[in-house]
């Protein structure tokens, strides 16, 4: 019997599978805190990138990114997905942002990167 998924589902299970392949302990971590329930999953607000990233610094978030904060660096963020609120203002700030499938198939190495939680 097929267990039903939705699109958010699916694509979770794809980047979980060719995450736990890889070798790396970095993307082997990713993997784990992707893998919780969704209500236990990570979810970062702009004002902790703010807070913690330095200028040029790329961090993944294995999780959701949400608009809570203001965010003046211009930074590299990583994660599973993002609210459209952080998108627009990470826009504004001149940060940039991409889910985790594009910057893994990017850099499988993930050097210079952050997991933030």
């Amino acid at each position: 019997m097929k267990i039903k998924t939705n699109a958010e589902n699916e694509r979770l299970l794809a980047v979980l599978d060719a995450l736990r392949k890889e070798q790396k302990p970095f993307w082997k971590r990713v993997a784990e805190l992707l893998a919780k329930p969704k209500r236990r999953r990570i979810e970062v607000n702009l004002r902790k990138i703010e807070k913690l990233a330095k200028e040029g610094d790329t961090v993944v978030v294995p999780g959701k990114v949400l608009g809570d904060g203001k965010l003046t660096k211009k930074v590299n963020v990583v994660a599973f997905s993002f609210s459209e609120s952080a998108k627009r203002m990470m826009k504004e700030a001149g940060a940039k942002y991409m889910e985790i499938e594009e910057y893994y198939k990017k850099n499988k190495e993930a050097k210079d990167a952050t997991i933030l939680t």
